[in-house]
């Protein structure tokens, strides 16, 4: 998926700390009770103050139970689903001999992990390049 990118929000790509966007891009979701989407710090469900900046381009809502691979957010560097664009994903792999949640791991191997070139066995292409 080649993520879109609304003209406004150009500016942003690269930012990665979203404590810099302007307020009127600044919306929040709360960990406690997993509402997402408004405006202001405080929850409006349950009246939690702890809660996170949302990127602009996520969505919260993808419909995808397992994709093959993930995309990297062009404005804040955080996983999300290839197809949708949604960060509400988490990652697996199998590195280390075993199936695992990458978000234990430190920024080093994380980013070790974003920095991998997939390759087809047989024919040594990318595994995005078309084969005909």
């Amino acid at each position: 998926m080649s993520v879109i990118i609304p003209n406004e929000l150009e500016q942003f790509v690269g930012i990665k700390y979203l404590e810099k966007l302007p307020p009127k891009f600044k919306r929040y979701k709360c960990p406690l009770c997993f509402v997402a989407g408004f405006i202001g710090s405080k929850c409006p469900s349950c009246g939690n103050e702890d809660t996170v900046i949302m990127c602009p381009l996520d969505h919260c809502h993808c419909s995808h139970e397992i994709t093959e691979t993930l995309a990297y957010c062009p404005i804040c560097g955080e996983a999300m689903c290839p197809e949708c664009g949604s960060h509400d994903v988490f990652q697996l792999s199998r590195v280390t001999g075993y199936i695992q949640d990458v978000a234990g791991w430190g920024k080093g191997k994380q980013q070790e992990l974003k920095d991998r070139h997939r390759v087809h066995i047989a024919t040594g292409t990318d595994k995005d390049e078309v084969i005909e």
